[in-house]
Formats: C-alpha cells, sequence, structure tokens
C-alpha cells in the first residue's frame, strides 16, 4: 500500500464513522518503534507504523486510524483529543475504534533475571547485579573482602 492508497483509506473511513472530511495526508512511517500510529498536532497529517499493517493486516490498520481519527476530528473542532479527555474516550466509543493497538515489537531482548554474580573470597557472600562492576574499586559490605565475578 502506497501513502496515496493510505489517504484514500483514511479520507473513506472518516467519512464512513465520523461523517466529516478528512483534508490532510496519511503516510507510512517506518520509524515508528511502539506505536501503531499518530497524529501531528501542527501538520495535521496521520502516521501509519507500517509494521504494524504488515503484522496485523487491514482490521488492525482500520482501527489504528479509527483511534487516529479520533485524535483529528477532536483537536480541529478545539475539543480534548488527549487520551485522557472525556471527549475523545467518548469519540472512541462512538466510532468502535480501539483505546489501544496491538504490540508491534516483541520485547524478547528484555532480561528477567540478573545477569552478574559476584562473590566475595573471604565469606562467600553472593551479591547479584544488572550492570557490570569493577571488581578492584568495590569491597565486601559485610568483611570488606575482594570480590570475584563468579
Amino acid at each position: 500500500m502506497t501513502n496515496q492508497e493510505l489517504t484514500e483509506l483514511i479520507k473513506e473511513i472518516s467519512n464512513d464513522f465520523f461523517h466529516k472530511p478528512f483534508r490532510h495526508e496519511g503516510v507510512f512511517n517506518s520509524r515508528l518503534r511502539t506505536t501503531g500510529g499518530r497524529y501531528l498536532l501542527r501538520s495535521h497529517n496521520i502516521e501509519i507504523n507500517p509494521k504494524s499493517y504488515e503484522k496485523f493486516g487491514y482490521a488492525e490498520l482500520e482501527g489504528i486510524i479509527k483511534h487516529e481519527l479520533c485524535h483529528y476530528h477532536l483537536h480541529l473542532e478545539g475539543r480534548g483529543y488527549k487520551h485522557r479527555d472525556a471527549d475523545f474516550r467518548e469519540l472512541l466509543k462512538q466510532t468502535g475504534a480501539p483505546r489501544f493497538c496491538s504490540a508491534v515489537v516483541q520485547r524478547a531482548n528484555q532480561r528477567t533475571g540478573k545477569r552478574y554474580i559476584y562473590e566475595c573470597i573471604a565469606c562467600s557472600t553472593e551479591y547479584q547485579r544488572k550492570i557490570r562492576m569493577n571488581v578492584e574499586r568495590y569491597r565486601c559490605g559485610k568483611c570488606s573482602g575482594k570480590l570475584a565475578m563468579k
């Protein structure tokens, strides 16, 4: 799908669900990482993450467009367009737009456990750390003995 086709789709969804015209541009922005799309306040354009369309398909794309159009129309009308505003939440319900999109990026590289284990040579006390530390600079908190990485 090209940016021109995306703009036409946004215009169509705007007319069908909001009964108002969309007079700006819709663009795919591959630099978006954690969000499905965004509405730009200054230019009034809507940017869509192409990965969300590729990964989840047309239904997810339509939901993202509806969500961003809620921001768009409320902002242009001078009403509450932010996520916490009652006007925004009400318009989401009326149009059937999702409040959140599906997660585009899986956080597979995020570690759940501790990475580094240090042990005191004198008293065998273990210290778990997420960040690597210089054992020449630090000592054991119990006995002031030397530390070694386990």
